[in-house]
């Protein structure tokens, strides 16, 4: 599990910058390995890091769409 603050908080702040388009219309896998990627583009993440962010996204990725879904709404 993901317990680092600071990365948890730039992580939703990547969801939060991600197009909804795209957060909608990417697999789960795909969805999980655009995020990793903007993440890592930011910061340098270690073998653990991404393994942990990988799970954690993972199960994250139904509240992901759900918060993409109703930003279309707005």
């Amino acid at each position: 599990m993901v317990t680092d603050s600071s990365l948890l908080r730039l992580t939703w702040t990547i969801v939060e910058e991600t197009p909804n388009f795209e957060l909608l219309s990417l697999t789960d896998t795909g969805l999980i390995k655009v995020l990793l990627q903007q993440i890592a583009s930011k910061i340098l993440l270690s073998g653990e890091d991404v393994y942990a962010l990988y799970g954690y996204i993972g199960s994250k990725t139904t509240l992901i769409r759900d918060l993409a879904e109703s930003r279309l709404t707005f």
